[in-house]
């Protein structure tokens, strides 16, 4: 039995990458990865859209590295990762952000957005995280985050699509928690509202539709990225050591009013 009452929230001498990672979301949890103490590696759809970046995360002290990884791209995904493990000799953490989900009713949803929306939240995330846990199990231990949405857990109308490929992901996290466990590998999700980015912005900036949504969320604020980076950093930290098949709504009541 452990007897150090002391939680240890860092991720000191650890290698993260975490996918989509210039912008919003994904670039808090790189952010915040490395601030925390972990090497990092960024992925995203061009490699030089991550110079910035990569500037930004070695003012803090650690390596960088950014690689192309656009998840409609398998063999580009896993070249990616192939670097980045001959750069850095191994990978302790992955944080699966990319996703997407054209809005639209379900009687008009077409099979192009359809298969857009599954190709990269379900295929490209598979398939990203297939490989780096390959090397996970050679090192007999690992952190693998998925960010999913409070959208596997309630409806929201017009994202059926959306919506299906995020319980599918919840679900997907509790199957390789345990295939995985024997390897010591940990896998979990973090599921958010809305949160201020890029991407929500222009519809948050609605005051009707913002009205809607707080309107949803007992806590009364839109999220902000950080708080999807925070529950993210104690997954992959040693306090979070006995957690895996989890899903962590960051939602501020939502699920639950």
């Amino acid at each position: 039995m452990k007897t150090d009452f002391t939680p240890k929230f860092d991720l000191d001498g650890k290698v993260a990458l975490v996918t989509g990672a210039t912008r919003g979301i994904g670039r808090a949890c790189a952010l915040a990865c490395a601030g925390s103490g972990a090497d990092m590696i960024v992925g995203v759809r061009n490699a030089a859209d991550g110079a910035e970046l990569v500037a930004q995360i070695e003012k803090l002290g650690r390596r960088a590295l950014a690689v192309a990884m656009d998840l409609a791209d398998l063999d580009q995904v896993r070249a990616g990762i192939a670097k980045a493990h001959a750069e850095f000799g191994r990978i302790d953490i992955l944080v699966n952000n990319v996703g997407l989900g054209p809005e639209n009713l379900a009687e008009n949803v077409t099979e192009e957005d359809f298969e857009l929306t599954v190709n990269i939240n379900l295929k490209g995330t598979f398939f990203t995280t297939q490989a780096v846990a390959k090397l996970m199990m050679a090192q007999k231990s690992g952190r693998i985050v998925n960010i999913s949405s409070q959208a596997g857990s309630v409806v929201l109308k017009g994202e059926a699509i959306y919506c299906m490929t995020k319980a599918a992901i919840n679900h997907l996290t509790r199957c390789l928690a345990v295939e995985w466990a024997p390897y010591g590998i940990a896998v979990n999700s973090v599921a958010p509202t809305f949160i201020w980015t890029d991407g929500t912005r222009p519809s948050l900036a609605d005051p009707e539709f913002h009205a809607h949504v707080l309107g949803h969320i007992p806590l009364g604020r839109i999220g902000d990225p950080i708080d999807v980076a925070g529950t993210v950093v104690f997954l992959a930290s040693p306090a979070a050591s006995l957690i895996t098949g989890a899903n962590i709504l960051v939602d501020g009541g939502w699920s639950v009013a």
